[in-house]
């Protein structure tokens, strides 16, 4: 058994850095499926460092090898210059598999945001998130090879993205508002929506406020200091990151956010084929986050609320695709 200090100390020499310098390794809080640790150095350096659980351990389908996702999304945001770590090591060794990253100044987005602060930062997030999306990748969908390789259309992708997470429901047993089968069959009518999408932009597909922090220099006006855990990047529909963004909500609400968004160049228009693509997503994350709460082993807590808050979105998406369906159809 490698405990904390000693992967550091080999991650740290696999990386060509003196594992003599390390000072401290402190748990990071808020993953839910990798190990995240801060490590130190005594010129007061900080890394972060990810490893993965063991192979045993229960997942999703498309959880697989989600290092090399999230790897592929710093890379690609260095492109984009947008705030994000840097990688530094990326190690896949039977000892110690594992990410190591700079990282970034700030912590994660709360409540302690203010009226005043909110509306330029996310006016700075919708510029951000432009720039993202003007990457582009060699096909679709993940690139961590989870669910096979990459797709040369994005229907093809999507549709083995949604075939996975409800085998994954199947499979385990997740409470469902609705079948399996009926959910299948409501997206399926979606599905001729997605041929619109002709480019694979590089897409987060977790930027939830626990994934973008805030910093606020000496002196200065609070800022965005990084977008962290691209671990779920993959490469299709730039408007599939707006799910996260507006989480149980409703990002053609978010102003601020959508000004930002489309300065930096970014398309945000809201016909009904984009509407229908947008609560597919929707429901691909509520369909994530209801099935993993089986290999997760949500306690009873956190079961009843994802039963009372995210089902009821899930159930309110495949409403919404049915209806914009009939009208796309008429």
């Amino acid at each position: 058994m490698v405990d904390s200090w000693e992967r550091a100390r080999r991650v740290l020499a696999g990386a060509g850095l003196d594992p003599g310098l390390l000072a401290g390794v402190r748990p990071l809080s808020g993953g839910t499926y990798n190990t995240v640790e801060e490590l130190r150095l005594t010129d007061g350096t900080r890394y972060v460092l990810k490893t993965p659980p063991a192979a045993t351990v229960p997942g999703l389908r498309y959880e697989r090898e989600l290092l090399l996702s999230e790897a592929e999304f710093y890379r690609a945001a260095a492109v984009a210059e947008v705030a994000a770590p840097h990688v530094v090591a990326l190690g896949d060794d039977s000892s110690v598999p594992h990410l190591l990253m700079t990282a970034c100044p700030g912590e994660p987005w709360d409540g302690s945001v203010n009226e005043a602060e909110r509306p330029p930062l996310r006016r700075e997030l919708g510029r951000q998130v432009a720039r993202l999306h003007t990457v582009t990748g060699p096909g679709y969908g993940y690139p961590s090879g989870a669910l096979g390789p990459l797709a040369p259309n994005w229907r093809t992708a999507f549709t083995a993205m949604i075939d996975a997470v409800l085998d994954d429901a199947r499979d385990y047993g997740a409470r469902l508002p609705r079948s399996a089968d009926q959910v299948a069959g409501t997206l399926r009518a979606g599905f001729p929506a997605l041929d619109e999408v002709t480019v694979p932009a590089l897409v987060h597909f977790d930027l939830w406020d626990g994934n973008i922090l805030l910093d606020r220099p000496a002196g200065g006006e609070l800022r965005i200091g990084g977008l962290i855990d691209g671990e779920r990047m993959l490469w299709g529909d730039p408007l599939a990151d707006f799910v996260s963004l507006a989480l149980l909500g409703d990002i053609k609400k978010d102003e601020a956010f959508l000004a930002g968004y489309r300065e930096a160049g970014g398309r945000a228009e809201f016909d009904v084929p984009a509407r229908l693509r947008l609560a597919l997503y929707r429901a691909y994350l509520y369909l994530i986050m209801l099935a993993e709460t089986v290999p997760r082993a949500v306690d009873e807590d956190g079961q009843r609320w994802v039963q009372t808050v995210v089902a009821p979105e899930l159930v309110a998406a495949l409403d919404e695709i049915e209806a914009l369906t009939r009208i796309a159809g008429a």
